[in-house]
């Protein structure tokens, strides 16, 4: 549970810099742009080599791709009801399926499950949400930033290529099986170790409890189908399948977790808009402290 507490430090701290005006009102872009030209891609260099495909675990390697297709769809239907702007919809598709599973998610799966439980964690977490990321949420914000507001196939393709986690992919892919220097490899992952803290303290910068009237439906329909729907839909799914176990436990855990800081930073740097997406990452981690341990106690007793 330290590293929720830390989240919730970090965020205390950001918020505290806006109030006390220590810092100028540009000090969360600045902070976002750190995070998506260096730290991100830090992480991306340093997680890629300790990445394992397996066909062994398919249940928690399947689910994060499957609740992606599902929510890219609802989103998409729920803007077109609810007459979301283009930049609310991409920070949406890029929130709603991806979630916290490894920063939160390891040390809360074994918090709460215990250290045998990892593995599955971590297959759901590196075979779903970081390819994700890095693939994905690249691709989706590229689409709908505002920066190409007539976007053609040239102009995206030319986008994805050169944003930064991708460059930082494809980089790590090259150099997957080369050995890198020892100052390196500190370097790297000093680097990536200040994208949690940097990212937090640029989402309590923003952070703000005074929406737009335009702004409440998508943060409402973002956190609960983030922290609710999807674990349920986890559920549902593999329970009609037939499975149960360890393996389909943690795949529903994982599927609960808030949304991922690094998606929210890499929405934020796109210019999809940033309140809304520091409400969805700031608000997203103070409910899930109500809805992890229920979720949690709903696997034990009811699954």
């Amino acid at each position: 549970m330290s590293n929720f507490f830390l989240v919730l430090i970090y965020l205390v701290i950001g918020a505290l810099l806006r109030r006390t005006a220590l810092m100028p009102d540009n000090a969360a872009s600045v902070l976002n742009a750190y995070v998506l030209y260096v730290a991100f891609p830090a992480l991306i260099l340093k997680s890629l080599p300790g990445l394992q495909f397996s066909f062994d675990l398919l249940i928690p390697a399947l689910t994060p791709w499957i609740l992606l297709a599902f929510s890219v769809l609802l989103v998409l239907r729920l803007s077109r009801w609810l007459h979301w702007s283009r930049e609310q919809t991409g920070a949406l598709l890029i929130l709603v399926p991806l979630g916290n599973t490894s920063f939160l998610g390891y040390p809360l799966v074994e918090a709460f499950f215990g250290a045998d439980a990892i593995p599955y964690a971590l297959v759901y977490d590196q075979m779903g949400s970081f390819l994700a990321l890095t693939i994905y949420a690249t691709i989706i914000a590229a689409i709908y930033s505002p920066a190409l507001s007539t976007p053609d196939a040239v102009s995206v393709i030319r986008k994805i290529i050169t944003f930064p986690s991708f460059v930082a992919l494809i980089v790590g892919l090259l150099l997957f099986n080369v050995e890198k220097p020892a100052l390196a490899i500190s370097a790297i992952d000093n680097i990536a170790a200040t994208l949690v803290p940097v990212v937090m303290v640029a989402v309590g910068f923003q952070l703000s409890l005074r929406f737009d009237t335009r702004e409440v439906s998508p943060l409402l329909v973002a956190l609960s189908l983030k922290l609710l729907l999807l674990p349920v839909l986890a559920w549902s799914m593999w329970s009609l399948a037939g499975q149960s176990g360890q393996a389909v436990d943690i795949t529903i855990f994982q599927a609960a977790m808030p949304s991922m800081i690094s998606a929210g930073a890499v929405a934020s740097m796109a210019g999809l808009s940033p309140r809304l997406v520091s409400g969805v990452t700031g608000l997203g981690i103070l409910c899930s402290l109500v809805t992890l341990p229920l979720v949690y106690w709903l696997i034990t007793n009811v699954a």
